[in-house]
C-alpha cells in the first residue's frame, strides 16, 4: 500500500489510536491548536476565532442565501494571509467558479478548485495538495463507488461525509461542508451529519432582502449562540458592524404599535423594534406573525385580554420584527405586549424608550439577564428611558458602566419600574378616558337626523322612524 493514500492514512490513523496511552487532564495543553482566523470578522466571532486545525464544519441553509459566496469570500482572506485552501466543486464547474471570485474580488493565489464528485478523487487531491482548508460545495454531491446506494441517499451522505471528516483529522486539515436543507428547513440527512462535525452552522435570509445571519447552532470549541450578520450587496457579503443602528435606521418614530426592545444574539445586544397591528375580525380572527414565536405571541395575546384588560383576542392581529430581525427571547414580551396596546388605543409610546421584561401568565412581570449589557447598548443609541420589571435590582446597580478605555461614559437611562402587565400598560401607553355620564344639568339639547340627514328637533313620542334617543339618568337618581 503506497504511503500517502488515503487507505493508509486511515490505517496509520487506527495504529495511533490504539497505542495511545490516557494522560491527566490537566497536562493536556490547550493552547496546542490555535483558531485560524478567516478575516471575515462576523464568521470569525461565530466561529469564536477562526477554524481550526483538523476540525469539521457543517454549513447549511436554503438556496440563494449566498453560503458559496461567503466560503469563497472566506477562503480568499486565507489565501491572502498564506493559507493553502481548497474547493471541492461537487455542483458547479472550475469556470464559474473563477466568474464568481472575479465579480466577488476574490480570485487571488492559493485558492484552488477541483471538480469531481466521487471521493476517492476528492481523497487524492486532499493527499496531493495538502491544503490548510478544505471546502466541499456540496456533500450531498459526492458519492462513494463502494456504497452501492444511488448519489444523494443517506447512506452515500453519512459515508462519505465520515470518510471526509476522518482524513481532514488524521491530516489537521480543516474541513467545511456544506450541507442542502430539506422543505422543513432542517439539514437534509435527516440529522444524520451534526453528529459527526464539530461545528453545525446555518445561514438564514430571505433572497429578497439584504441582511443574513450565520449562527451556531452546535459548536464543540466555543459557545453556541453567537449570531453574525452579513449585509449581501453587489460585491458580495459585508459584514454588519452596527446591527442596532442598522435595524432601527428606518423607525418611524411616534407611530402607534411600536416597542423597541434589546435582544442578545450570542453575547452581543442588539435593539430590534417591535410592530404590532389590530383591526376589526370579520369572522375568525387572523393572526401573522414574523420573527416572533407565534405560540409565544398567542400566550402574551391571552394575558394582555384577561390580565389587563386589553381586549385584543377577538381581533385581528399582526406582529412582525422589522428589517428581517428576530426576537425569541422572553425579554421581548413587555415590548410585544405594548406595541399590542398602543395598537389597540391608538396611542404612541414614547419614542426614546425601551422595554425590557417576560410577561408570567398572572400578568406579572420578571427580570431578564444581562440587564446592564442591555442597557448600556440602549444608552449608545440615544435611548433616554426603559420600562423594566419591578423585581430588577436597584437602579443604581441597573445603570450602564462605563466603557472601554478612551471611549466616553454612556448617559444614564431613567429606568421606569412596573410589577405587572396591566400597570405596565396604564403607565406608557395612556388608553384614553372612559366616557363619563353627563348631568342632567348640563345635557345639550339633542337632535336627531332624518332620512335625508337633516337635523329635527326632539318629539314628545317615542315611536315612529324618529324616535328620541334615551336621556342620561337625572344625577341622583333615575
Amino acid at each position: 500500500m503506497p504511503a500517502g493514500s488515503p487507505d493508509a492514512n486511515r490505517q496509520g490513523g487506527r495504529r495511533a489510536a490504539s497505542s495511545t496511552q490516557a494522560v491527566a487532564l490537566q497536562d493536556v495543553s490547550a493552547s496546542a491548536a490555535c483558531p485560524r482566523p478567516t478575516g471575515i470578522g462576523e464568521l470569525d466571532r461565530v466561529l469564536g476565532g477562526g477554524l481550526l486545525p483538523g476540525s469539521a464544519t457543517l454549513i447549511g441553509g436554503e438556496p440563494g442565501t449566498g453560503k458559496s459566496t461567503l466560503l469563497l469570500q472566506a477562503m480568499a482572506a486565507l489565501a491572502s494571509s498564506g493559507s493553502k485552501c481548497l474547493l471541492v466543486a461537487a455542483e458547479e464547474a472550475a469556470h464559474q467558479v473563477r466568474r464568481r471570485a472575479q465579480r466577488l474580488g476574490a480570485d487571488v493565489a492559493g485558492v484552488f478548485v477541483l471538480e469531481a464528485t466521487v471521493l476517492p478523487a476528492v481523497e487524492e487531491a486532499i493527499c496531493n495538495l495538502a491544503p490548510d482548508v478544505v471546502v466541499v460545495d456540496s456533500v450531498q454531491a459526492v458519492s462513494d463507488p463502494a456504497i452501492s446506494s444511488p448519489p444523494g441517499s443517506l447512506a452515500q451522505v453519512r459515508g462519505c461525509a465520515q470518510a471526509l471528516v476522518g482524513l481532514a483529522k488524521a491530516r489537521g486539515t480543516a474541513l467545511v461542508l456544506v450541507g442542502h436543507v430539506n422543505k422543513e428547513g432542517a439539514l437534509a440527512g435527516p440529522r444524520v451529519l451534526e453528529h459527526l462535525v464539530d461545528t453545525v452552522l446555518t445561514f438564514e435570509g430571505d433572497r429578497y432582502l439584504a441582511l443574513r445571519a450565520l449562527r451556531a447552532v452546535k459548536h464543540r470549541f466555543g459557545p453556541t449562540g453567537e449570531t453574525g450578520l452579513f449585509e449581501m450587496g453587489e460585491h458580495g457579503l459585508s459584514s454588519v458592524a452596527d446591527p442596532s443602528a442598522l435595524f432601527l435606521g428606518d423607525r418611524l418614530k411616534g407611530a402607534p404599535g411600536s416597542a423597541v426592545t434589546v435582544t442578545l444574539e450570542g453575547h452581543r445586544p442588539v435593539l430590534v423594534e417591535v410592530q404590532a397591528l389590530v383591526g376589526r375580525a370579520a369572522a375568525v380572527p387572523r393572526r401573522s406573525v414574523t420573527g416572533l414565536d407565534p405560540n409565544r405571541v398567542a400566550l402574551l395575546v391571552a394575558v394582555l385580554d384577561r390580565r389587563a384588560g386589553v381586549r385584543v383576542s377577538d381581533r385581528d392581529i399582526y406582529v412582525s420584527v422589522a428589517g428581517g430581525a428576530r426576537a425569541y427571547e422572553p425579554a421581548a414580551d413587555l415590548a410585544i405586549c405594548l406595541a399590542l396596546a398602543s395598537s389597540f388605543f391608538g396611542t404612541a409610546l414614547p419614542p426614546e424608550m425601551v422595554a425590557l421584561g417576560e410577561v408570567g401568565l398572572g400578568g406579572e412581570l420578571r427580570q431578564v439577564t444581562a440587564l446592564t449589557r442591555r442597557l448600556t447598548e440602549a444608552s449608545r443609541l440615544g435611548f433616554r428611558s426603559a420600562l423594566v420589571p419591578a423585581s430588577t435590582a436597584s437602579e443604581r446597580n441597573c445603570q450602564p458602566r462605563a466603557g472601554p478605555s478612551g471611549a466616553p461614559r454612556p448617559s444614564s437611562l431613567h429606568l421606569q419600574h412596573a410589577a405587572a402587565l396591566a400597570e405596565a400598560v396604564g403607565c406608557v401607553v395612556r388608553p384614553p378616558a372612559p366616557l363619563q355620564r353627563p348631568s342632567a344639568a348640563h345635557e345639550p339639547a339633542r337632535h336627531e337626523l332624518t332620512s335625508a340627514g337633516a337635523r329635527t328637533p326632539e318629539r314628545g313620542h317615542d315611536r315612529g322612524p324618529y324616535a328620541r334617543r334615551p336621556r342620561w339618568p337625572a344625577a341622583g337618581g333615575p
